[in-house]
């Protein structure tokens, strides 16, 4: 029971971490510089090995069916997370923030499914690379570097982050069916690519 409570906490850890990333993109206005900041998410979160589904989903294919769970509560706890520090950040002085997420928000639901979900694919596959980078990587430089530049890329391509996006609809106040059905989709997309570029690297260093 204990073992399944800690996922739980990190996921809700790791949810913490990625808006207050989030925050800080939202706090800039430079975006290159935001996407820069927001980087802070992912890397603590992968130093203090904490549980952030699109972290760790790509793994599934090197482990066993109880794992399944463990990315469940891990996905939870990163809802949890970012729902309670997107709230609280409501109740704060910075309703700039609340504006700029709204914008945010506005953008993605204004757009169609098929679209969310091949951005949504493009984003897991950038987010395998660098969490696997960063664990297998020995060079201080390119284990680091590829974290950076992986959140930088798919922030300012515009790519779907299922976790960042909850960050957003928590600040933004916005509920409804189909902000859920479009996190479904941005969940589902993440797995996708995460999985395919993880299938990948699989095959090639089984053949090494």
């Amino acid at each position: 029971m204990k073992k399944y409570l800690d996922f739980l906490i990190k996921g809700f850890y790791a949810g913490i971490l990625i808006s207050i990333g989030g925050i800080a993109y939202l706090a800039i206005e430079n975006k290159v510089v935001g996407s820069f900041i927001f980087s802070f998410g992912l890397l603590t979160v992968c130093m203090y090995s904490f549980n952030l589904y699109t972290g760790k989903v790509g793994y599934i294919l090197v482990n066993k069916i109880n794992y399944l769970l463990e990315l469940l509560l891990s996905l939870i706890g990163n809802l949890l997370g970012t729902f309670t520090i997107g709230t609280l950040m409501r109740f704060t002085r910075f309703q700039n923030y609340i504006d700029t997420a709204n914008n945010i928000v506005n953008v993605k639901l204004n757009d169609n499914i098929l679209s969310i979900f091949i951005l949504a694919i493009m984003c897991g596959m950038i987010m395998y690379i660098a969490v696997n980078n960063y664990k297998k990587e020995k060079d201080v430089i390119g284990k680091y570097m590829t974290i950076f530049m992986g959140v930088m890329a798919f922030i300012l391509c515009g790519f779907e982050h299922c976790i960042a996006n909850m960050f957003y609809f928590s600040i933004a106040g916005t509920f409804s069916l189909k902000v859920f059905a479009y996190l479904l989709v941005m969940i589902l997309g993440n797995s996708v690519g995460s999985v395919i570029i993880a299938w990948y690297y699989n095959r090639y260093n089984a053949k090494q």
